[in-house]
């Protein structure tokens, strides 16, 4: 087992080289970029700001090759290229960028006067927090849920519960978070939780219990909307590994013997079931923490990294994008990691040193 952990932290940097590489070279492909919103926005500023800036420059004629360029200064332009290092070629901002992230420093936004570090720091405990209760919850409601669903397969209750599963996995996450606010957040109805961030604005001046108090109270709608959508998949899966082990032999020969039904269950199929449930607790907190939770993020008013990345995005923030991106790939790959690991835990009789 230690030579295979040694062997995946060593492919970490190689697989982490080529996620960099892949998305910087689409990044250099795609239309738009810093220099085009600035240009944008410049564009769209009034006339007398527009000519105080222009009034010492000579104006730009010629056909540039940035959208929005027509009559812009050239001196302007060259001074944007400069600031976002746009005048060096792509293979030298490409090996700095590499060089810089080793020693994970991101750099500083473009259009904020912080580090992609600072950011990041700021935005990650919304993330954290909405990502493990959600998955937390998730998992306490899905697996033995999962599970009574396997042992009733065909019963009125797996009939009604697969019905809730099925709308629970149609409807968007969005639609459950809307429902919410239009319920319990003042919308229409009822006004019985907060509709934006995570505290109250007195937040620091209350107590402990009372802070642990509106902290829950200000993440129950966004969570409930998180759950509500990531239950159904993981319920169906558990059930699935589960009616998939009540069928083997072993089964029927533990239950020949006499064994109960709760140990024939949770002594000898529990362990082989949950191999499956187990491998998919990366992909899904990964879910959790950085994507599903984005559009949560924008509708309550919450500022985590989802958000942060999307903002990069419109805005063409090359390096949040790019630092968010390395830290999103840097986790997944060490929670697939742990993952493995968590395998051999549950079942001593996978042996990952084997594997070439």
């Amino acid at each position: 087992m230690r030579s295979y952990i040694i062997k995946r932290l060593l492919l970490i940097p190689i697989t982490l080289f080529g996620i960099l590489l892949i998305n910087f070279a689409i990044i250099q492909m795609a239309p738009g970029g810093p220099v085009e919103h600035v240009l944008a926005q410049y564009r769209g500023m009034n006339t007398d700001a527009k000519s105080q800036l222009t009034s010492s420059v000579q104006m730009n004629s010629n056909t540039s090759r940035y959208q929005g360029a027509q009559g812009v200064p050239e001196d302007l332009i060259a001074d944007l290229e400069k600031q976002f290092g746009f005048d060096k070629p792509v293979h030298v901002r490409f090996w700095k960028m590499l060089k810089d992230y080793a020693t994970f420093d991101f750099g500083k936004s473009y259009y904020q006067d912080k580090t992609v570090w600072q950011l990041i720091v700021e935005r990650m405990p919304v993330s954290i927090s909405l990502g493990l209760w959600s998955t937390l919850i998730i998992y306490l409601i899905a697996i033995p849920l999962g599970i009574k669903k396997a042992v009733k397969d065909g019963s009125k209750f797996d009939v009604w519960t697969s019905v809730a599963v099925v709308i629970g996995s149609a409807i968007p996450v969005f639609l459950f978070a809307v429902f919410l606010i239009v319920f319990l957040a003042g919308g229409t109805y009822f006004h019985i939780f907060p509709l934006r961030g995570l505290t109250s604005d007195n937040w620091e001046n209350l107590n402990w219990f009372y802070k642990i108090l509106d902290y829950l109270w200000h993440i129950t709608l966004p969570v409930t909307a998180m759950v509500i959508g990531g239950f159904a998949s993981l319920t169906m899966l558990t059930k699935n590994s589960f009616l998939e082990e009540l069928n083997k032999p072993y089964v029927l020969t533990a239950r020949a013997k006499g064994l109960s039904e709760r140990k024939v269950l949770y002594g000898h199929v529990f362990r082989n079931a949950m191999l499956i449930v187990i491998a998919g607790f990366p992909a899904l907190l990964i879910k959790m923490l950085f994507t599903g939770s984005l559009l949560i993020e924008v509708i309550f008013s919450l500022n985590g990294l989802g958000l942060l990345g999307y903002e990069a995005i419109t805005t063409r923030d090359y390096p949040v994008i790019f630092g968010t991106l390395y830290i999103f790939a840097l986790l997944g790959l060490v929670l697939k990691l742990v993952s493995d690991i968590t395998y051999s835990l549950v079942d001593p009789r996978i042996n990952f040193s084997k594997i070439q």
